[in-house]
This record gives structure tokens, C-alpha cells and sequence, in this order.
């Protein structure tokens, strides 16, 4: 027993070293981060084969929620556990949540509406969120229905900004692509295996629903702004499909129009997470700690990441009938590509809008977007590049 023990805590310690310092290192977003986990895990540790690798990553897709954090947090699952993908998660994105707080208590007390380096961040967001909407584009939007679909997303999103909006358009997309892409499916794929049994799947799952159901109900009924937050964060983690870039438009709807921040400040926050190494999701820790300091940042942390890690735990021990059904993957297919028209939505307003603000910022805003795709500089360098850019055009 007490061999069985130590056993568990070595596993659970290498875990923490290795996502730690992948927490620490990989920086530009959640497809880069694949291939960081990838090289890690697959490559090096052998802790999971090719195959096995490839459909954790289909599964991760197929969820709402920050896709890279998920697969991280079921490898850890696979090698240790519940704990495991517990530890997984906390070296992964503790680096990146300690970074963007601290960003944020520098901030607080400052004027930073009419700052040159702010509006540098701001058109840096532009580039990043383009380049995130040609990447998807080209791989969610392949044929003729699916281009449709994005655009009726994006014309329904920019003409009906509100949160009720961009969940009707998911839901729409999903039905879509069930009727069209129901014969769409792959079979002969191998099973996996995961320590959690069906039973603890189902509490996760009703955990997961029961929440979503409910929090906006105490929302109405208390008034107790620590409410408010964790269903607004965890609302926000729940609806997104297609990673951190798509859960800015939840977010600032969320926010800003609600009073909790400024725009300036939450742009701001956004271009500094682009600097980070670890997932985009930690963007909530910037912003709960502005609006309710440290307490505020760990609460929106948990709550914006607890919707991933109980969809994951809780779908693991169900994938394999999931993902031989071809229906579900139609509607799958159907909301991916609604995903994308939301990008461009949120790539309109509120990036666009409030950061080109002359031909000059359009003209850095090419250069950054040149440095981000063609140059394939490293995200930390636009960020810094933008910075400095922006302090010097206030100046002219």
C-alpha cells in the first residue's frame, strides 16, 4: 500500500513539474499548445500513443471550452487520475493567472484611457483575432453550406449583440449541420481508456448542466456580486466553442456594457494576454481581479475554467459512443463553422471599432498581422512591438 502511495505522488509531482513548465513555455495559443503537448507527451514521455493522442484532441474539439487546457487536463487524468488532471490543470495555468493579476494590480489606480501604449495593445488584438479567423476559416469553413452558415452567424451576431444572440446562432448552427452532415462520419476508430467509471461522468455532466441552470436564477433572486461574477465567468466557459479567442465577445458583453470595467481596460487586459504562455481563458483572471482584486481573480479563474474540466471528466467515459454516431458530428460540424461568423463579428466590434481609429492604426495593424502570420514572429514580440508602436504614435 504505502509502495502504491509513493508511486502516486511521483506520478502526481512529474505531472506538476512537466505541465508547469509547458505552463511556462508555450506560448501562441491553443493550436500551438497541441504541438508543445504533443512533443511532450506523445514524442518524448510516451505517456500516450499517436492514435490515442489524435482522438483525446477530437474529443477536446467536439467540447466547448479552452481545447488545449482539456487535453491537458485528460492526459493528466490518464496517468494519475482525477488527481492527475487536477495537477495538470494547476501547472498549465497557474503561470499565466499569476502574471495577468499582477498586470492587473499594476493597472488599477492608473489613467490608462488616453495612454499610447494601451491603444498599441488595442490594434495588436486586431491582428491576433484576424489571424485566429483565417486560420478557423480555412479549416471550419471548406465547402459552400458551411461559408453559409458563418454567415448568417456573423450577420445575426453584429446585428443582435447580446449573449441570448450568439446562443440561439450555436444552437441554429447545430441543427443545420445535423440535417446537412448526418451521413458525415469516420468508423474503425480505436477505443480509449480512461480511470473513471460512467456513474462518476453522469454526476460531472449534472454537475455541469445543473450549474448553468441555476446560477442565473441565484443571480436574480440575491444580490451578492460574488454571484454575479461566478455566473457570468462560468456562462462565458460554457458557450464557447472554438477556443479563447471566441469567448471575448462573451466576455466584453458581459462586462463592459454591464459597467464592471471599461473598454480600454478590457482591451487592454486582452492584448497582454496575448504575451502569456498557457491558454487564453486566463484572460478571466486579469479581468475578475480588476473588478474585486486578488479574491475576484481566483473566483473568475475557477469559474471560467470549471465548465471545461467537468465536461471533459465528464464525457471521457461516454467518447467512444459519442463519436461513432454521425449525427452528432454533423452538428458539430454545423457549429464550428458558426464559430467562425462570430469571430468575424467580434473581430468587428468591439476590437475593430475601437482600436483602427485612423489610417495610421490601420496601417500598424498590417504590420503586426505581417510580423503574427507571414514573419511568424513570436507572439510576445507583437505584444511588445505593439506597445512600443503605440507610445510612439501618441507622440506624433
Amino acid at each position: 500500500m504505502q509502495k502504491n502511495n509513493n508511486r502516486g505522488v511521483r506520478a502526481l509531482l512529474e505531472i506538476l513539474f512537466v505541465s508547469s513548465r509547458l505552463g511556462l513555455t508555450s506560448f501562441g495559443g491553443p493550436i500551438a499548445h497541441l504541438g508543445y503537448f504533443h512533443e511532450e507527451y506523445v514524442r518524448r514521455r510516451k505517456w500516450i500513443d499517436e492514435k490515442n493522442y489524435a482522438d483525446l484532441v477530437a474529443l477536446c474539439q467536439f467540447l466547448p471550452g479552452p481545447a488545449s487546457s482539456q487535453v491537458g487536463i485528460g492526459i493528466g487524468v490518464m496517468r494519475a487520475g482525477i488527481l492527475g488532471g487536477i495537477v495538470s490543470f494547476i501547472g498549465f495555468t497557474l503561470p499565466s493567472v499569476i502574471a495577468l493579476m499582477l498586470f492587473a494590480i499594476l493597472l488599477q489606480g492608473l489613467d490608462i484611457r488616453d495612454a499610447g501604449w494601451i491603444h498599441g495593445l488595442k490594434i495588436v488584438a486586431v491582428a491576433v483575432v484576424a489571424q485566429a479567423i483565417l486560420g478557423m476559416a480555412k479549416n471550419l469553413t471548406p465547402d459552400l453550406k458551411r461559408k453559409t452558415i458563418a454567415l448568417l452567424a456573423l450577420v445575426s451576431t453584429v446585428l443582435w449583440q447580446t449573449a441570448f444572440a450568439q446562443v440561439g446562432v450555436i444552437i441554429i448552427a447545430a441543427l443545420l449541420g445535423f440535417l446537412m452532415y448526418k451521413q458525415h462520419g469516420e468508423m474503425n476508430q480505436a477505443k480509449m481508456k480512461f480511470p473513471i467509471s460512467r456513474s462518476f461522468g453522469v454526476i460531472c455532466l449534472t454537475l455541469f448542466f445543473g450549474l448553468l441552470i441555476l446560477l442565473p436564477f441565484l443571480r436574480e433572486i440575491t444580490s451578492l456580486n460574488w454571484i454575479a461574477m461566478f455566473d457570468s465567468f462560468y456562462r462565458s466557459g460554457s458557450l464557447v466553442f472554438g477556443g479563447g479567442h471566441v469567448v471575448l465577445p462573451l466576455l466584453e458583453r458581459e462586462f463592459v456594457p454591464t459597467g464592471w470595467l471599461d473598454k480600454e481596460a478590457f482591451l487592454a487586459g486582452y492584448g497582454a494576454t496575448q504575451a502569456m504562455p498557457g491558454p487564453l481563458f486566463t484572460f478571466a483572471a486579469y479581468l475578475g481581479t480588476v473588478i474585486n482584486g486578488w479574491q475576484g481573480g481566483l473566483l473568475a479563474t475557477f469559474a471560467i475554467f470549471l465548465p471545461a474540466f467537468l465536461l471533459i471528466v465528464g464525457t471521457l467515459p461516454f467518447w467512444d459512443s459519442l463519436r461513432l454516431n454521425p449525427k452528432i458530428k454533423g452538428a458539430l460540424m454545423g457549429v464550428n463553422a458558426a464559430v467562425v461568423g462570430i469571430l468575424f463579428a467580434a473581430l468587428y466590434n468591439p476590437i475593430w471599432v475601437s482600436s483602427i481609429l485612423s489610417p495610421l492604426d490601420f496601417a500598424f495593424a498590417a504590420i503586426l498581422f505581417s510580423m503574427l502570420v507571414y514573419w511568424k514572429l513570436p507572439p510576445w514580440i507583437i505584444v511588445l512591438t505593439g506597445a512600443i508602436g503605440g507610445a510612439l504614435m501618441s507622440l506624433m
